[in-house]
């Protein structure tokens, strides 16, 4: 079949055998952790050298330095007014819907032991506290813990020294762009075990869990997903339509690999470098995308914006514990700061549902019993939703820095162009992309200008 011999194919076929497996043989099942584990570990070990090689190179032939600093700024105001909204959306919709009623649970009932370890390590960051941790101790200390943010401040720095050496410095950036691309051709075969990574993450969830915590938490997994598709479609659909002007179905459709294996691996590192390869692919400058995707780890995770309002408003109504709009606002301010620092990995969340509960004091931190149990399932959409608001803020930055050609992005998501990923600056490669029928000056989206001379 021509869907099986696509990864996105490949991939919901290992979801659907790993939700099979967990069902029938659930001790085997638990055991396949391992094959989505190691599957992460490879792209883990990969996706901060192409940050690295991806930020350099596209903060490198900016060359202003101006330009970098206005482009922060903006992703930092639109990253603060999307996670606003998906805030703001999870309290919405926990009121209106209202998952927690009925459960009447005490807290008297919970138990405190099974979320000490996550109360521990909880700790509400100040926002001067999630600035300064952007700086690394060292650059080889960020690079060994994998700190996307850390690493991406590392870049931006050697990409504005090589800016600075003029043509002393396009050796250098010869190197890492080469480098770069060596990188992209070991993601590219990283991703030929993604079936097996998500097949054995499905298995794990399901054979863990049981299809029995659907039916217990069914009322707040439907309220969460309908929360996600009516941000995703209302908000992101609105951005992506009339600011933007890109249709954010058709970037499903163009980025659908990706979100597959997102949904079987619930990693958003997992895909990282893919979907900025995929992202150029559309015409948007690398220096946008190496700014901004990496940054949206950590700050613009507006899936678990959701659901961190919607477990907190969750667990006031199991418990009974009303709370005041003015008390609501509150919270929501309190997980504005909270709510930024969010790794990319399954489970971060509740570290940081454990800070804001803290913080606000109006509930118990033992609360978070009430969900342990069902955020893995959880976690799936979460994941998808945090991708997509990322790759919806590389494009509203890109058009309001007006670094994307919309003609080629237009002509790639409407399958006019397939480019090609590994020679996505080689304007003669993406020129012979295009069917004879089209004009390709149309489509061609001019190379970046070179390292400015000093």
């Amino acid at each position: 079949m021509r869907l099986l011999r696509s990864i996105y194919g490949q991939v919901l076929l290992g979801i659907a055998l790993g939700i099979a497996v967990g069902v029938v043989a659930p001790d085997f099942a638990v055991g396949c952790k391992i094959l989505g584990d190691m599957f992460i570990n490879l792209i883990k070990m990969i996706v901060a050298p192409v940050i690295f090689c991806t930020v350099v190179v596209g903060i490198a032939h900016v060359g202003d330095m101006k330009s970098v600093g206005r482009m922060g700024l903006k992703t930092i105001l639109y990253f603060e007014a999307a996670t606003t909204v998906a805030l703001g959306a999870g309290l919405l919709f926990v009121n209106l819907l209202r998952p927690g009623d009925g459960v009447n649970a005490t807290v008297d009932s919970l138990d405190a032991k099974l979320v000490a370890g996550i109360a521990g390590k909880a700790h509400a960051q100040s926002p001067m506290e999630i600035v300064a941790n952007i700086i690394p101790h060292s650059a080889v200390d960020a690079f060994a813990k994998g700190d996307l943010i850390q690493v991406m401040f590392f870049s931006v720095l050697v990409g504005m020294g090589l800016a600075m050496l003029g043509r002393r410095g396009e050796f250098p950036l010869k190197v890492v762009h080469a480098f770069g691309d060596v990188l992209m051709k070991v993601v590219g075969l990283i991703m030929h075990f993604a079936p097996i990574g998500a097949f054995g993450a499905m298995a794990f969830t399901i054979g863990k869990f049981g299809l029995g915590i659907l039916a217990q938490y069914g009322m707040l997994i439907v309220s969460l997903y309908l929360t996600f598709i009516v941000f995703i479609a209302v908000f992101l659909g609105g951005v992506m339509r009339f600011y933007v002007g890109l249709s954010l179905w058709k970037l499903f459709r163009y980025s659908r690999e990706e979100l597959f294996i997102l949904l079987g691996t619930t990693s958003t590192e997992s895909v990282l470098p893919r979907i900025m390869a995929k992202l150029n692919g559309l015409g948007v400058d690398k220096s946008v995308t190496g700014l901004v995707m990496p940054a949206g780890l950590s700050f613009n995770m507006d899936g678990s914006c959701i659901y961190l309002t919607m477990a907190i408003g969750f667990i006031a109504q199991a418990l009974n514990i009303p709370l005041t709009w003015e008390q609501e606002l509150g919270i929501l301010a309190i997980a504005l700061v909270t709510s930024k620092g969010v790794a990319g990995v399954a489970g971060a969340i509740l570290f940081v549902l454990a800070a804001t509960l803290q913080a606000s004091q109006l509930l118990p931190v033992a609360g978070i019993a009430l969900i342990i149990g069902v955020d893995r399932i959880l976690n799936e959409l979460r994941c998808v939703t945090n991708a997509i608001g990322n790759m919806v803020a590389t494009l509203v930055i890109a058009r309001w820095e007006g670094k994307i050609d919309l003609a080629h992005a237009r002509a790639v998501l409407d399958g006019r162009i397939t480019p090609d990923f590994d020679l996505l600056d080689d304007e003669d490669a993406v020129a012979d992309a295009i069917p004879a029928r089209e004009p390709a000056a149309a489509f061609r989206r001019p190379l970046p200008a070179a390292v400015p001379a000093t």
